[in-house]
């Protein structure tokens, strides 16, 4: 069960997902390390094990496990506003940004531009391997787990795909299951999770329900809004495994019907990997 020290206040939680938002470079698997580093080791907000949960969780749900687990810390710290506001904070820096880089693409090239783009990519590969380590030594404490853990790891390695990512969650319970029964049981706090069964079915039942009518809306001829919406909802609700494979359903519902060139795709990828903040 998902837990975390205290509440808080709504108010500190944009102030310091905004504070990510400018600083983490690096795409959604080194946003989760800079949130382990802020809300496990520095502010305590949670412990090692929830956190280990939490993102087990949002890596198995479709959509940005990134962007799932900075909304799930500020609803566990501060409710449904401070969800909100931690999505907001931490997404609004690159979306303004992103927008500004659209209208100035034209003019990004050069070396010193490429050199420092370059350069916080490499920073970004140093937070996340921080990020590894620190969780491998807590979460990987003796040869039964770390074999899971390894095993997981090549399972992903040498397939990149969604499939591959599900298969690897599935295996680690099923041996952690069948391996870690006899072990001491995870000590937990007060549960703060501020959402009701009948909040969560009603969340459920409008996700199926935007699903299946927003393709059928759009083949009534409701109009290019609800073709756009159809087509970012789609792809967020059908990818598993990260912000990279999204791409494709991306390409397919923006770039084969002309609604964007190639070449603008590419320049916003491009542009999406170097940036800080919520990229998918």
């Amino acid at each position: 069960m998902i837990v975390a020290k205290r509440a808080g206040s709504p108010v500190e939680v944009p102030l310091i997902f905004l504070k990510l938002g400018l600083s983490c470079f690096g795409g959604p698997i080194a946003h989760i390390g800079y949130f382990r580093d802020e809300f496990v080791t520095r502010r305590r907000w949670l412990d090692e094990q929830a956190y280990a949960d939490l993102v087990a969780l949002c890596q198995f749900l479709p959509g940005p496990a990134s962007s799932q687990v900075g909304f799930s810390v500020g609803l566990m710290r501060a409710g449904y506003l401070g969800g909100a506001a931690a999505w907001t904070g931490f997404t609004l820096p690159s979306a303004i940004l992103l927008v500004l880089f659209a209208y100035g693409a034209g003019n990004l090239h050069g070396a010193i531009g490429a050199g420092l783009l370059h350069g916080l990519k490499l920073v970004a590969v140093a937070i996340v391997a921080q990020a590894v380590w620190g969780m491998a030594r807590t979460l990987c404490p003796d040869r039964e787990r770390a074999s899971i853990a390894a095993i997981a790891a090549l399972m992903i390695l040498f397939s990149g795909s969604s499939i591959a990512q599900i298969g690897a969650i599935t295996f680690g319970a099923l041996a952690g299951l069948w391996l870690g029964g006899d072990g001491q049981p995870v000590q937990s706090g007060h549960v703060v999770v501020p959402v009701s069964r009948t909040v969560g079915v009603a969340a459920l039942t409008i996700f199926f329900v935007l699903l299946a009518g927003l393709p059928f809306l759009g083949n009534l001829g409701a109009g290019s809004s609800t073709e756009l919406f159809d087509a970012f909802y789609r792809s967020g609700a059908l990818v598993f495994g990260g912000g990279h494979v999204v791409l494709p359903l991306l390409r397919e519902a923006f770039v084969t019907p002309g609604w964007v060139s190639d070449d603008a795709f590419l320049a916003g990828l491009r542009r999406r990997a170097s940036r800080s903040g919520a990229a998918f």
